[in-house]
C-alpha cells in the first residue's frame, strides 16, 4: 500500500503566534530575538523581514541594519510550546503516528489506510487547516505526498500560503525542475561541490549513476542519489516518540579558539555520552559536533562510526573528525555540543583476524577499568590525561597528578596510585623525563588497573 504523509507547516511559527496575540503586527516586518543580549541572534522572522535579507541565526545587529523598520520582539517559548500542544490535539483524532518538530509549527501525519474512516488525506489536511484556523487563528499550509521528504519540499514550494499534493510514483518528476537547495538533506558543502560540476537542479544530479556520485562524494553519494529521486523510507514517529540520541554540551566561560581546550572539553563530553551509552546497552553509529561561534554563527558536522561503538576512545576519534570539519573559521568558540545518535544494540560481529581484534579489545578493557574505578571511588577519582592537559588553567586542576599512562588520579590517601610529581611528564608523549618515575608509574598503574574486576556487562563489544 502506498503511504500517504500529510505535512502541516505554520510558516514563521513564532511570528505567527505573536501575530495572533497582537494583530497590529500583520503585514509588518517582525524579528523575534532576545533583546539586550550581547550576542543576540535572530530566533524567527516574518516573510517581510525575510525579503529584506534577515535569516534565522543571524546576529541581531546585522538584522537591524538590513531591515531598519523591523519590529523587534523577545521570544516567548512557553507560548510556542502551548500552540504546538494545541496543534497536536487537533491532529491526534486522525492518526496515532504524528511526528512534531520542537516548537517550530511542523507536523507530519501518517494517514496511510485511514481513508475509510476520515476520507482522503487531502480532505483530512483541509479539515485540519479549517479547525486550526478557527481555534487558534493560525493558517497552516499543507501537502500530501508518499514520504516525508517530498511532503516537506511541497510545503516549501507553497510557502507562505497554499496547498500541494504529490501522487505516488510522481516524486522524481515533481523534484526534477527544482533547485537543489530546496531538497532536505543536501547540505551547504554538498551544494558548493555540486556547483563546481555545474549541477544546480535535481534532474541534473538524477541523471548521474550512483557510481558517478561516489567519486566526489564518497559515503554521502547514496543520500544524494535518493534525495533527488524523492526516495525516503523514514517512518513517521508516534506521538511523543523521538529518534534516540544522547546529547551533552559545554559553554566556555571565556570564548576560546585554543585547540587543547576544545579537545579537552570534547573528550569530557565523550565520557559523559559514552557512559550513558554503556548504561543503556547501546552503541552509536553517528557522532555530531555543533559549534556556536562568538558572532552567533552555528556550524554542525557529523561523522559516522563504523562499526557502531560505545567506547570513549573510538567515539573520540570519530568526534574529533567532526570537530575539525566544523571548526573552519577564525572566530572564537562560545559553545560546544556533542550528539550521539542512530543508536543500535552493540554489534555482535567480531573481527576475523587477531590484529584487527586486539586493539578494540584493549580499548574496551581500559574503559571498563576506568568505569570500575569511578563506580568505586567516584567520578573524579580518575581522569584521562587529555582532559587535564588543556592550555586553559581552568581545565587543569592543581590537585591532580600526571601519570605516564595518560591518566590523573586524585590523592585519595591509600588509594592514590602515584606520588605527586609536579612538572614531570611521561617520556612517551610529553618529552624527556625521569625514566625511573615513568617505569614506576607504569608498574603501579598496570598492577592497580589489572586488579580491578572487568565489568563485562557494561562494555559494548
Amino acid at each position: 500500500m502506498d503511504r500517504s504523509i500529510i505535512h502541516l507547516n505554520v510558516a514563521d511559527f513564532a511570528v505567527a503566534v505573536e501575530g495572533v496575540i497582537d494583530r497590529r503586527l500583520a503585514g509588518r516586518p517582525v524579528v523575534v530575538a532576545p533583546l539586550g543580549a550581547v550576542r543576540a541572534a535572530v530566533y524567527d522572522m516574518s516573510e517581510e523581514a525575510y525579503r529584506a535579507g534577515v535569516r534565522k541565526g543571524m546576529a541581531l545587529a546585522r538584522a537591524v541594519r538590513l531591515c531598519r523598520d523591523a519590529c523587534l520582539l523577545p521570544p516567548h517559548p512557553e507560548r510556542y510550546a502551548q500552540a504546538m500542544r494545541t496543534l497536536l490535539q487537533h491532529a491526534l483524532p486522525y492518526s496515532p503516528r504524528i511526528e512534531a518538530g520542537d516548537i517550530d509549527g511542523h507536523l507530519f501525519i501518517d494517514a496511510t489506510g485511514t481513508g475509510r474512516l476520515f476520507g482522503s488525506p487531502q480532505d483530512v489536511a483541509a479539515r485540519l487547516r479549517r479547525e486550526i484556523r478557527a481555534s487558534l487563528g493560525l493558517a497552516p499550509i499543507w501537502s500530501v505526498a508518499p514520504n516525508k521528504l517530498t511532503a516537506k519540499v511541497a510545503t516549501r514550494l507553497v510557502k507562505p500560503e497554499g496547498e500541494c499534493s504529490v501522487a505516488a510514483g510522481e516524486e522524481q518528476s515533481f523534484l526534477a525542475p527544482l533547485g537543489l537547495e530546496l531538497i532536505p538533506g543536501i547540505e551547504q558543502d554538498d551544494l558548493i561541490r555540486l556547483r563546481e560540476f555545474n549541477l544546480r537542479q535535481a534532474y541534473e544530479v538524477a541523471a548521474l549513476r550512483l557510481e558517478d556520485l561516489r567519486v566526489p562524494f564518497g559515503s554521502r553519494a547514496m543520500l544524494l542519489y535518493e534525495a533527488v529521486r524523492g526516495i525516503d523510507a523514514s517512518p513517521v514517529l508516534a506521538v511523543g516518540e523521538k529518534p534516540p540520541s544522547i546529547t551533552a554540551d559545554y559553554t566556555f566561560a571565556t570564548d576560546t579558539n585554543d585547540t587543547d581546550a576544545l579537545l579537552a572539553v570534547l573528550y569530557r563530553l565523550i565520557e559523559q555520552t559514552g557512559e550513558e551509552l554503556r548504561r543503556r546497552r547501546r552503541a552509536a553509529r553517528r557522532v555530531a559536533v555543533a559549534l556556536d561561534y562568538s558572532d552567533g554563527a552555528r556550524c554542525i558536522r557529523r561523522s559516522a562510526a563504523r562499526p557502531a561503538t560505545a567506547n570513549d576512545i573510538t567515539l573520540f576519534e570519530t568526534a574529533r573528525k567532526a570537530l575539525f570539519l566544523a571548526w573552519v573559521r577564525r572566530v572564537r568558540v562560545r559553545h560546544l555540543q556533542l550528539v550521539c545518535d542512530r543508536l543500535v544494540f552493540p554489534p555482535a560481529q567480531i573481527a576475523l583476524f587477531g590484529d584487527d581484534r586486539q586493539h578494540p579489545e584493549k580499548c574496551d578493557r581500559l574503559i571498563g577499568a576506568v568505569d570500575a574505578v569511578r563506580r568505586r571511588f567516584g567520578r573524579e577519582a580518575i581522569a584521562i590525561g587529555r582532559t587535564v592537559c588543556a592550555a586553559s588553567a581552568t581545565l587543569r586542576p592543581k590537585d591532580k597528578t600526571m601519570l605516564d599512562a595518560g591518566c590523573s588520579i586524585l590523592d585519595k590517601g591509600r588509594h592514590n596510585l602515584a606520588e605527586p610529581a609536579t612538572g614531570l611528564r611521561g617520556q612517551s608523549r610529553f618529552g624527556a623525563a625521569d625514566s625511573s618515575l615513568n617505569s614506576q608509574s607504569r608498574a603501579i598503574g598496570a598492577h592497580s588497573l589489572s586488579s580491578i574486576e572487568h565489568p563485562v556487562s557494561s562494555i559494548a563489544p
